[in-house]
């Protein structure tokens, strides 16, 4: 039985009614914690640079390969855990919810602990073997041994607020996102200027001003989630599954895995086109990052329309609505031509201004608006590929989608921006990403209707 109480139980009653509506009232709330995430980044940057200098920026930055390829992981924990809950709560099987939940948190805080405990213990190591520089070598070791040792807790919050949009719940993951970063964003000047009879950490400030915010917001959200009667409140019955179920941890990694796998594989093909960019100069880097950070914007709705896409689409599994699936891929179609094809309208129309906000020389403003004009429309068919694999992996077919994701980055996304950039210049590095996201759609989509909608489509829980 579907909960009557809470968050939850508040979106099943205001999410009846025409698929498209369900759809936004689910959307809107986790666009806004895009949002929040991406500006909380920017202003703890913002934070380090203006009141203690570009060092901290570097110190930081450090950190950030082995901080993505470990969160990663969890993304990917989350991903499966939150498909599987979405089957589970759509089948109304409260137990096997609890069990799906207690099974990831458990190998969540173990891998938390493990990473703390060997991160911590050699983070001077890890470093030097970063090649990081030996002027900034003391502190990046001060800053990574807070964060790495801050693990635990970290990924269980990341975990928790992706296991709540299983069950239908966009909210109280805004919630707690606005709370972490609210007191993010007190904590980190207050310990860096040392207000309030703080002692000053300098840069170790953003790793200890992290740990408070995310502690803060899990000690509210338990408080919150029990006083809601939440599906995925910490109450006894979870306790109970406090445990790894080998056969829910198989299924929570195989599609987890897969996930986290992909995000990696895109992020070392970044790197790659990075070096490429990197070839043409400073000016290049810089539009490269200005273009980038508008994009980042642009793909939120993308991406939180696949995700509803993933959690609808698991939902109508679980609860046996297999005729529901073609609708729930229409509609999310639907909506990333509307919301991400509207967002690249605007994009377009103040584009110039929106480059402004992060170049001032005038030169490197029109190289990064030719840039931006050649890929910002790409965004509707990387969130139309997005979609179609999602529908899959809400099924549980999450191998075939990733490895077809990763087809079209290095053998189609690498080559076609080497031999471009070769061919017409920086142009060419851009124009690899349109070729790279219209062969996903392609393949994804092929794949949709050749293998998946000829299978018997089974709950997995």
């Amino acid at each position: 039985m579907k909960p009557e109480h809470g968050p939850a139980g508040h979106a099943a009653r205001s999410l009846s009614g025409p698929l498209w509506k369900r759809f936004l009232v689910f959307l809107a709330p986790m666009m806004l914690a895009n949002v929040l995430q991406g500006l909380s980044g920017t202003i703890n940057g913002i934070f380090l640079g203006q009141m203690i200098g570009v060092e901290a920026v570097a110190t930081v930055a450090v950190l950030f390969p082995v901080v993505f390829f470990l969160i990663a992981f969890v993304i990917g924990i989350g991903a499966g855990s939150a498909i599987l809950i979405g089957q589970a709560y759509g089948a109304g099987a409260t137990d096997k919810l609890k069990a799906i939940a207690g099974t990831s948190l458990s190998v969540t805080l173990i891998f938390g602990v493990l990473v703390a405990l060997f991160g911590g213990a050699f983070t001077d190591r890890l470093l030097i073997a970063l090649q990081t520089p030996a002027d900034i070598l003391p502190a990046a070791t001060a800053y990574a041994r807070v964060m790495l040792l801050a693990m635990p807790g970290l990924f269980v919050f990341l975990l928790v607020t992706s296991m709540m949009r299983g069950v239908g719940d966009s909210l109280t993951p805004l919630y707690t996102l606005g709370l972490s970063t609210a007191v993010g964003f007190l904590v980190t000047p207050a310990l860096i200027r040392g207000w309030f009879g703080l002692p000053k950490l300098g840069v170790v400030s953003a790793a200890c001003a992290s740990i408070v915010s995310f502690l803060v917001a899990l000690a509210w959200l338990a408080f919150y989630l029990r006083h809601k009667r939440h599906p995925l409140a910490p109450d006894m019955a979870l306790l109970r599954h406090m445990r790894i179920e080998p056969q829910l941890l198989k299924r929570v990694l195989g599609i987890g895995l897969p996930t986290s796998i992909q995000m990696v594989a895109i992020s070392l093909a970044e790197i790659v086109l990075l070096g490429f960019v990197n070839g043409f100069g400073s000016d290049a880097t810089a539009a490269y990052g200005a273009v980038n950070q508008v994009i980042t914007y642009v793909q939120f709705p993308a991406i939180s329309i696949s995700i509803t896409v993933s959690i609808f689409g698991a939902q109508a599994i679980g609860s046996g609505r297999i005729d529901g699936l073609g609708a729930i891929v229409r509609t999310g179609q639907m909506l990333n031509l509307l919301l991400t094809g509207g967002l690249v309208v605007i994009a377009y129309l103040f584009s110039r201004d929106l480059i402004g906000l992060f170049i001032t020389d005038a030169a490197v403003v029109e190289l990064a608006l030719r840039l931006l004009h050649i890929v910002l429309w790409s965004m509707v068919v990387f969130g139309a590929s997005g979609i179609m694999a999602s529908i899959m992996r809400a099924s549980g077919t999450v191998m075939l989608p990733m490895a077809l994701t990763i087809l079209a980055i290095f053998a189609v996304e690498v080559p076609a921006a080497w031999l471009l950039s070769r061919a017409i210049g920086v142009d060419g590095i851009w124009m690899a990403y349109p070729i790279a996201f219209t062969t996903m759609l392609v393949l994804q989509t092929g794949l949709y209707w050749l293998y998946w909608k000829r299978r018997p489509i089974e709950r997995l829980v």
